[in-house]
């Protein structure tokens, strides 16, 4: 019963990001004042963060009633992740968007120590990194589309510091200007050009648009005590920078 009721709230996100976005257009095709949208985002970080929790235990709860786990995992915690394989594995994922997006991909350098790995929920990581390459993807592409110029690659850095696992995404896709920073983590800012179409919105995964990657990624960063950092420099790239904590060694109780 509870597997049926993860299964069929599973499109939850982009169906509210979509109403959001009709609320958006609507407000602003009758030119009426948008006077609620920071109590919107309020309600909606609040919403998603517990849906993160509910699914979580859901998921959590019947995982570990699998009979035939993966050696090292306990529940949908991997307590031997290794952050390189599911960067490679969200990195191949974008691409293959990317790819069907615009017919060609920018090149993904990923740096790190291969043998590294620690304990955290396998999808949470691949669904952040894989918005953020994503991301990047999307920049550098529409950049250097019409260019001349050699494609310069999106880089991922992974370090394994003393408190903290930090991942750093980073490309040389042309920025985000200073003005609009303050906006990238609300559900109603979208750097996209084109975004998609909010009567017909398509059955796959789209390059961006609805506008909620960046905050809901934010959000399963914090959900484990977390947290994610954009830093821009406009006319040149962006840096995304991932910190992670180790599940297991922080002292805080979970949301």
């Amino acid at each position: 019963m509870i597997k049926m009721i993860k299964v069929r709230h599973n499109n939850v996100v982009p169906t509210m990001a979509l109403g959001v976005q009709q609320l958006k257009n609507e407000q602003y095709r009758t030119r009426k004042i948008p006077t609620a949208f920071d109590e919107i985002h309020e309600f909606l970080d609040r919403f998603y963060m517990s849906r993160i929790g509910i699914r979580m235990l859901i998921g959590q709860h019947v995982a570990l009633h699998d009979p035939d786990p993966e050696p090292g995992v306990i529940g949908l915690i991997n307590t031997e992740l290794s952050p390189i394989q599911v960067a490679q594995a969200a990195s191949e994922d974008a691409r293959s968007i990317c790819l069907r997006e615009y017919g060609s991909a920018p090149e993904i350098d990923i740096y790190g120590d291969p043998t590294f790995t620690f304990p955290y929920v396998s999808s949470h990581l691949h669904l952040m990194l894989f918005e953020l390459v994503k991301n990047s993807l999307r920049a550098v592409q529409e950049r250097y589309m019409n260019s001349d110029k050699d494609v310069p690659p999106v880089r991922i850095i992974v370090a394994d510091g003393a408190e903290d696992v930090t991942i750093k995404v980073s490309d040389e896709g042309g920025g985000i200007p200073r003005s609009g920073l303050p906006r990238i983590f609300t559900y109603l800012y979208s750097t996209a050009k084109n975004p998609p179409d909010m009567d017909c919105p398509s059955e796959g995964v789209t390059m961006a648009g609805y506008g909620y990657g960046l905050p809901i990624s934010r959000l399963y960063a914090r959900y484990f005590g977390g947290d994610l950092q954009i830093i821009s420099m406009e006319g040149y790239g962006t840096d995304a920078y991932l910190h992670l904590s180790r599940l297991g060694d922080s002292e805080e109780p979970l949301p």
